[in-house]
């Protein structure tokens, strides 16, 4: 009996500056039934046209792809992704490609107590829900709506549905919700999610005028408060460093963008809704997908152009530098 061939290495997709590209964004759609004052300004109305929008055989096609070259982890971002129609279907489509290990969602969770099941189903198991306070005038505030029942709902949902890990995204803001975090981490160590606390970015004018606090000091009553150590392993393949509580029952994340920047372990990239690939939040650094998908591309070609855009990646965002560079906001890069 013949021996079988040996199976031939799956080609790494690497930056020019050695960085292993391993974590792709998707946003499904630019449109999102709140407006958090850190990611969309009230009344914008200037949003991707739906012909312009990535299908679903298009964005399946696109993390194809990325899969055949050791990208295995994919997220499903917005805006708000569960406005976008029949989103499972999508789901199952990218959970069933070859190389595709992990599929996770991030949402406001507004709309999850509808569709948590059946997303569960459809393959995603990793769940991120924005909740950035636990008082509903704050969060009213903050999202421009009376939202707060409804992300509890979608959280109880998300349990109830067997996703693990929940985690909790917190965007830390002087003035506003900093007085909140010690009890967002009872909160979430009670319940058994993951709490990360987030730097506001200076994305757009929205982000701009968002009250930035630095999470060094909150880091620091954090540990003393509830005894936290230093994470030995990550949690995820996203920017976050991670400790633990002494008992290892609770974990909490921070995300710190400005005060400490993490560009040098940069594994991710952003497929915006209208196909557009975003190398870096902080820097205009793009290439256009959609003209080859709708071109009759083939393969081989949609590999070399990621190839090509992934040459494009900057070393580092110049968020301190440079605030007023990044014109787009959250909501038009994808999460």
């Amino acid at each position: 009996m013949p021996t079988p061939a040996p199976a031939l290495p799956v080609p790494v997709l690497q930056d020019r500056f050695g960085r292993r590209i391993s974590y792709v964004r998707v946003s499904v759609t630019d449109r999102c039934d709140l407006r958090c004052s850190y990611c969309m300004p009230k009344g914008f109305s200037g949003f991707e046209e739906p012909e312009n929008w990535l299908r679903f055989d298009e964005i399946s096609r696109v993390i194809a792809a990325f899969a055949r070259m050791g990208v295995g982890r994919v997220r499903l971002t917005g805006g708000e992704p569960l406005l976008r129609r029949d989103l499972p279907t999508l789901a199952a489509q990218l959970s069933a490609l070859p190389g595709v290990a992990e599929l996770s969602l991030s949402t406001n969770a507004t709309q999850l107590h509808k569709h948590a099941t059946r997303l569960h189903a459809a393959g995603v198991r990793r769940i991120n829900v924005s909740l950035d306070s636990l008082e509903r005038a704050c969060t009213t505030r903050i999202t421009g709506r009376d939202s707060l029942g409804a992300i509890m709902a979608g959280l109880e949902a998300a349990r109830q549905a067997g996703f693990a890990p929940i985690k909790v995204n917190m965007v830390v803001m002087g003035g506003i919700n900093d007085h909140e975090v010690i009890p967002m981490a009872q909160f979430c160590f009670e319940h058994g999610y993951i709490l990360r606390l987030i730097e506001a970015m200076p994305m757009g004018d929205t982000g701009r005028n968002s009250a930035y606090r630095a999470l060094g000091p909150i880091r620091e009553q954090l540990v003393a408060r509830f005894g936290l150590q230093p994470a030995a392993t990550e949690l995820g393949g996203g920017p976050a460093r991670y400790w633990h509580t002494a008992d290892g029952r609770g974990s909490l994340g921070f995300i710190t963008p400005m005060s400490q920047h993490f560009c040098a372990s940069c594994n991710r990239v952003r497929l915006a809704v209208d196909g557009t690939l975003y190398l870096c939040l902080g820097q205009e650094a793009s290439f256009p997908l959609r003209p080859l998908l709708r071109g009759g591309a083939s393969d081989a070609e949609l590999e070399a152009a990621i190839r090509t855009a992934i040459e494009l990646k900057p070393e580092r965002h110049e968020f301190n530098e440079q605030p007023h560079k990044i014109v787009r906001f959250m909501s038009q890069t994808g999460g």
